[in-house]
């Protein structure tokens, strides 16, 4: 097992604190509100790979799961397991992971790879998100008007896609100048 040392946890939470700043740069436009939380989620594992850019989110939505009011709206607690937006949340984690994954080994990455990895986070993100927000509406908010998959994603996809398209390109730019210049400095 990797240790884990004082300048990574410094890093992590970082990313953590910026995950949460993103939070509250919401715009609610339906069950799912708009965040930066995304481009956050998909920088972390850019920056720190997939295991500790993962941990940093696992921590982030473990802090709100445990009652820290770091979620969009400030929500926060066990309540949050019945919000249509949890799935999200755990998608975040999935992303960090895989965007991690893709780039590690990172040195001879073309701009374009990275903006191509940081847009494959997008797929974690919707898929939990989407599977979640289907889940829950039909067996805890409304299981006597259920929603079909259609209107999952309606309300899940479609509003954000763009935007969160512009958001992954952008985390692709900054994540390799970021990553470059961190390594450079000789914290990562």
């Amino acid at each position: 097992m990797q240790r884990i040392e004082t300048r990574d946890m410094l890093v992590i939470s970082i990313m953590v604190t910026l995950l949460a700043i993103s939070a509250y740069i919401s715009i609610p436009i339906g069950p799912v509100p708009f965040t930066l939380q995304s481009y956050f989620a998909i920088l972390s594992g850019m920056i720190l790979g997939s295991r500790k850019g993962s941990l940093a989110t696992l921590v982030y939505v473990a802090m709100g799961v445990l009652g820290l009011p770091v979620f969009a709206g400030g929500k926060a607690g066990f309540s949050i397991l019945a919000s249509p937006t949890f799935g999200y949340l755990v998608g975040f984690v999935f992303a960090s992971f895989l965007v991690g994954r893709l780039v590690e080994g990172r040195q001879t990455h073309s701009t374009l790879k990275w903006i191509l990895v940081s847009l494959s986070g997008l797929g974690p993100i919707y898929i939990f998100g989407v599977a979640y927000l289907y889940m829950i509406y039909n067996l805890v908010i409304a299981p006597s008007n259920p929603i079909n998959m259609a209107t999952a994603l309606k309300f899940g996809i479609y509003p954000f896609i763009l935007v969160d398209v512009i958001k992954a390109v952008l985390a692709g730019l900054t994540g390799r100048v970021i990553y470059r210049a961190l390594k450079k400095s000789a914290v990562l």
